[in-house]
């Protein structure tokens, strides 16, 4: 690739492209976030993914053994059945001198000392201007913007990206990266326009060659179109974008029946969906996918992922953009 795309999300995370592979649960282990890194972007180990504090460290360490480049750890803060100890996992991020930290979920602010005692870099994702205006006072480095159309929990306000990011950037006085309905470079190109330092994608490293997912969801994910997502937990105040599958149809229709917490907790659990991704039972538990769906049409692997979106993004910005003006 002969050209690159300098931000300061490159320059302060130390990557060759202003990409990132966000936090997603089962499947940021290991393979995927080296290959991510070692495609010159930036990844995210998932520390909730591998159980406990020591599951974490190994993780950390067998990411580092497959890459010497830089990469990350989410730590999500959202309300579970069984309370989550985040103190020592945050021992963990420190001790292995993780640079970067992607907090969700929850105020951060009982933890975000500790974290950048050890001096990483806090980037936390809002869904909101009134969040993410509370998580730069709190002291975040940056803000990951999450946009309507993204997979996992688009919050409650369902503002789309295409207003919620130049919000962002004129309302912050930090870095604002680019999240919800990015899978390509027209993507990458258009969020840098309306003055994001990158992009976020989840659902288009979810469907990739080196991503832990069985291939009967990686096959769905590529037949489905932008259409094919549901919302669930919308009655619970905790809504969450999941593949349109049997199994969000039936939750879907028992909040329709008014369902509470106590009848659809046991197909909220996330065992369903990792067995579903694991074990390729499409129909068998809640798979978080974005619309971005729709524009997946191919299961690459990670590196010529990276290499199409940023030579599109290039393209666009050198000679396509360049070319529609006149005297």
């Amino acid at each position: 690739m002969a050209r690159r795309i300098r931000t300061e999300l490159t320059e302060r995370l130390g990557v060759d492209h202003p990409i990132v592979q966000g936090g997603m649960m089962w499947v940021s282990r290991p393979a995927l976030v080296a290959a991510v890194a070692e495609a010159g972007a930036f990844g995210f180990l998932t520390a909730l993914t591998f159980g406990n504090p020591e599951g974490l460290a190994e993780a950390i360490d067998e990411t580092r053994r497959l890459t010497d480049k830089p990469f990350g750890v989410n730590l999500t803060f959202l309300p579970t059945l069984v309370p989550v100890d985040y103190g020592p996992f945050i021992d963990v991020i420190v001790e292995k001198g993780i640079p970067a930290v992607e907090t969700a979920g929850r105020n951060p602010e009982p933890y975000i000392d500790r974290i950048k005692a050890g001096g990483a870099i806090v980037i936390h994702k809002c869904t909101s201007i009134r969040h993410a205006r509370k998580a730069v006072a709190i002291g975040c480095d940056m803000i990951s913007i999450d946009g309507f159309e993204c997979a996992g929990h688009p919050g409650e306000d369902d503002v789309t990206s295409l207003i919620l990011i130049p919000r962002a950037v004129d309302e912050l006085d930090v870095p604002v990266i680019a999240s919800g309905g990015f899978a390509d470079g027209r993507g990458l190109a258009a969020a840098l326009a309306m003055g994001a330092v990158g992009v976020n994608m989840g659902s288009r490293f979810l469907v990739t060659e080196e991503a832990p997912v069985h291939e009967n969801v990686k096959r769905r994910l590529v037949e489905a179109s932008e259409t094919d997502t549901l919302l669930v937990m919308r009655t619970l105040r905790n809504t969450e974008r999941v593949l349109a599958n049997e199994w969000a149809r039936k939750i879907v229709a028992m909040e329709r029946e008014g369902a509470g917490l106590e009848e659809l907790a046991p197909l909220l659990s996330g065992k369903n969906g990792l067995r579903a991704i694991t074990e390729g039972e499409v129909d068998a538990g809640l798979i978080a996918a974005g619309q971005a769906i729709g524009l997946i049409h191919d299961i690459p692997r990670v590196g010529e992922l990276v290499e199409r979106v940023v030579g599109e993004a290039v393209e666009i910005i050198g000679s396509r953009l360049p070319e529609l003006l006149t005297s």
